[in-house]
């Protein structure tokens, strides 16, 4: 595999471990799915709806997230938001990314 290949390929790992965090974060109001996903785009955070939509559905399987459906417009759109549980796991991920992103720091400071 060529060294841009593997940087590449390391990165995407690095952020599909980071989405959650962002999901979560992000849905602490409303957000349908086309919406969340422009939102996180104009944040930095690149993110697909075929990646967006299963980890939605997936999150609230889990329980961390509620949906409810909005008919009120032409097109039936389901909203999203965390759920009690998801603000105090998001919480917790976050408190470990901060611990993480210091203690590398920390390595790759360190001379």
């Amino acid at each position: 595999m060529p060294e841009k290949d593997l940087v590449q390929s390391y990165i995407t790992e690095m952020k599909r471990g980071s989405l959650v965090l962002a999901v979560l974060g992000s849905l602490r109001e409303p957000y349908y799915g086309y919406a969340l996903l422009q939102q996180m785009q104009e944040a930095g955070i690149e993110i697909e709806a075929n990646t967006l939509y299963p980890l939605l559905r997936r999150l609230e399987k889990q329980g961390l997230l509620t949906s409810d459906w909005d008919t009120t417009e032409s097109r039936p759109r389901k909203y999203y938001t965390v759920s009690q549980k998801g603000i105090e796991i998001g919480n917790e991920l976050l408190q470990e990314w901060v611990r993480m992103q210091k203690s590398i720091a920390r390595i790759y400071l360190e001379e």
